[in-house]
């Protein structure tokens, strides 16, 4: 322990990696009495009156591909993406007009997709019986607007603010399905408190330093100032003796999307991206929620260039690192939704 000790006091300030004193997991600060069931649920729930008009993620930008088409659904709406010859991103209804063929399982020929069963070919102009939705690329993600099922007032782009530019950082998506809702997701990211207990293996040394009120006028305990704004010092562990400390903020800048930003520490900038998008109910009846968690990591640091030119290497492991905490947390999600709606 002695040896230890000597070792942080004079560990370079210059190198971002710290060593970590050994701490039981039992022997952490409760956090029980900060995380206030009545605070969560106010900046829930001031988060889902926020507008999105009517956007939705789609999925990575990366999984729409000029070559072939993309399936899926957002809520009960049914939807096929792809590629236009220029590479702009088309969207639309993913039932055939003709005779309701599965277009995902169609192919795109020079931008122009063409049905399986008979051929009728859509470009990002429409087609007979079919128009393209409104759709987003921002480099990370696709989005698509869909004005019934989101019932608001709709916006010309999606609510994204905070993002540093993809192309000077590394970008990385994952994908996970739960059975909740959005709101259980959005309720997740809004319990910092809960990081270094039910993340051991990830964060060390959690405090939150400022969290907003039960009626959303300002943070509570740390006057660090902002509206719905958490504040955390949290230490990311690359092992059981070295982590990365950082302080970072966490808001709601729509109502299906929780934004992290490393705001001082190594990666300032950066940002995490959590979206919950709706999906159809299971055979169940139950609700289903694909969360889509962005990664956009920054560094000023001369070595984070050599960073960028590994970056393909690099993504696997940052989609495998945000894979393994959602893992765990759509467990806390599934449980909320579950406590709500009575068990399966």
């Amino acid at each position: 322990m002695a040896v230890s000790g000597w070792l942080r006091r004079r560990w370079p300030d210059s190198v971002p990696v710290r060593p970590l004193e050994p701490q039981e997991w039992s022997r952490q600060r409760p956090t029980f009495a900060d995380a206030r069931p009545a605070l969560i649920e106010a900046a829930v729930a001031r988060a889902s009156a926020r507008p999105s008009g009517n956007w939705f993620v789609l999925a990575a930008s990366s999984d729409i591909r000029p070559d072939r088409p993309f399936g899926t659904y957002v809520g009960g709406v049914e939807l096929v993406a792809w590629r236009a010859a220029d590479n702009t991103l088309v969207i639309g209804p993913g039932a055939c007009p003709h005779l309701g063929a599965p277009l995902a399982a169609g192919r795109v020929d020079c931008g122009t997709l063409r049905c399986r069963w008979h051929g009728l070919p859509l470009d990002r102009d429409g087609g007979p019986g079919w128009r393209p939705l409104p759709a987003h690329d921002d480099g990370v993600l696709a989005w698509v607007r869909l004005d019934a099922l989101g019932g608001e007032d709709p916006l010309p782009a999606p609510v994204i603010v905070g993002r540093p530019d993809p192309a000077l950082g590394i970008a990385a998506v994952a994908r996970l399905t739960g059975v909740c809702e959005p709101v259980d997701i959005i309720a997740n990211r809004l319990d910092p408190w809960h990081g270094a207990w039910f993340h051991p293996y990830s964060f060390a040394r959690l405090n939150v330093l400022s969290a907003p009120s039960e009626t959303g006028g300002g943070d509570r305990g740390g006057g660090c100032g902002g509206h719905d704004r958490f504040v955390v010092d949290v230490t990311f562990r690359l092992g059981p003796r070295l982590g990365v400390p950082v302080r970072a903020e966490f808001t709601c800048p729509e109502p299906r999307t929780v934004l992290m930003r490393i705001t001082d520490g190594e990666g300032a900038g950066s940002v995490v991206e959590t979206h919950a998008t709706p999906l159809p109910r299971g055979v169940d009846g139950r609700a289903r929620t694909a969360v889509t968690e962005a990664v956009v990591a920054v560094s000023d640091r001369a070595g984070f260039a050599a960073a960028h030119r590994a970056a393909p290497l690099l993504r696997p492991l940052m989609r495998w690192g945000a894979a393994r905490l959602w893992r765990d947390d759509l467990a806390y999600a599934q449980r909320r939704y579950a406590l709500r709606h009575g068990p399966s």
